[in-house]
């Protein structure tokens, strides 16, 4: 079966590093931004960046529910990678300036 990739980005009115903080925030601002597509979750260990285990789960269609536990990693400056231990979804959140006190997030999920 073919691999499937999707990716967005933004220009945030804020500097990067702002940015990646409030991203790398799972114990408090990232489980606000979720959108209604995510549910029941629940930080099971660290809650900021590195060593980070999440839980949720994702109205992926009307008809069905991926049950994630994601594994936080930050493989490079900027960056937050998402495994997921009950699947093989990966998503990459890349935050770099964009100019004065404005920011370039990329994301990307296979």
């Amino acid at each position: 079966m073919a691999q499937v990739e999707a990716t967005t980005e933004r220009i945030v009115a804020a500097d990067a590093e702002t940015v990646f903080d409030t991203l790398a925030d799972y114990s408090g601002a990232r489980g606000k931004m979720l959108p209604q597509h995510f549910s029941e979750y629940e930080v099971r260990e660290g809650g900021d960046g590195e060593g980070t285990l999440v839980h949720w789960k994702l109205q992926a269609t009307s008809k069905r529910i991926r049950d994630c536990l994601l594994e936080v990693t930050e493989p490079s400056d900027g960056e937050l990678v998402e495994k997921d231990r009950n699947s093989s979804m990966v998503t990459t959140w890349r935050v770099t300036p964009a100019g004065e006190g404005k920011s370039r997030v990329v994301v990307t999920t296979t």
